[in-house]
């Protein structure tokens, strides 16, 4: 995916990284995973202390500051690793999807890291641009109600062979493009914001690897 240059500029460490996954068998669940999750969630109960320490994370302290400074409130639109683990220390279990999202949530409350994901039959992976987005531009996320008109300024990615935004970098994915039970093929972005290193979006994309291979039998 190509990075427009005065967004680098501006955020320095700004980095993703891709993995693409075929052969891809989504459930609802599986006894396995929830097994699965339940051990993973203990771990992470284990790891960090309390509600209170979790905005101290280093990683989430990374997405927080990246947060304010592209204009989002991380106080009232928690980032993606940060909501998992708050959901868990509070003693919820992570919700029910499918084996598809329910492996990379996992992923993400593990190891704190924002993953996207998309299903990659429906975007054209090669022509994909994270930019600035303009004022007024119409995005529908998962879960919106209604498309919603950016206010301009937010990072955005772009399908350029489409002209249509799949996501608002780096917390809501498109709707239209969004994995489901019937993806076959995905592409996960391991999103990455300054003061998130190249190690941390490694283990994050291993860890993707890892969990959707043994519970969507996926494989690169």
């Amino acid at each position: 995916m190509e990075i427009e240059s005065s967004l680098r500029e501006r955020y320095p460490g700004l980095d993703v990284k891709e993995l693409v996954l075929s052969k891809v068998e989504v459930r609802l669940s599986t006894p396995e995973l929830v097994a699965f999750k339940r051990s993973k969630q203990e771990e992470i109960r284990m790891k960090i202390p309390s509600l209170d320490a979790v905005k101290d994370q280093r990683i989430i302290r990374a997405y927080r500051d990246f947060y304010w400074k592209v204009g989002i409130d991380p106080t009232k639109t928690r980032p993606a690793g940060e909501a998992l683990v708050r959901r868990i220390l509070s003693g919820r279990d992570l919700p029910t999807i499918n084996t598809l999202v329910d492996s990379y949530n996992l992923a993400s409350a593990e190891t704190m890291i924002s993953i996207a994901a998309f299903d990659n039959l429906k975007i054209h992976r090669d022509h994909l641009l994270m930019r600035t987005a303009a004022m007024g531009e119409s995005f529908a996320g998962i879960g919106m109600a209604s498309p919603v008109s950016l206010e301009g300024g937010e990072v955005v990615i772009e399908d350029c062979m489409q002209e249509k935004l799949i996501a608002v970098y780096p917390y809501r994915d498109a709707d239209e493009s969004k994995v489901a039970e019937v993806t076959k093929e995905v592409l996960f972005m391991m999103c990455g914001v300054p003061e998130v290193t190249e190690e941390d979006l490694d283990l994050a994309k291993r860890t993707t690897l890892e969990y959707a291979s043994t519970f969507c039998g996926a494989s690169k």
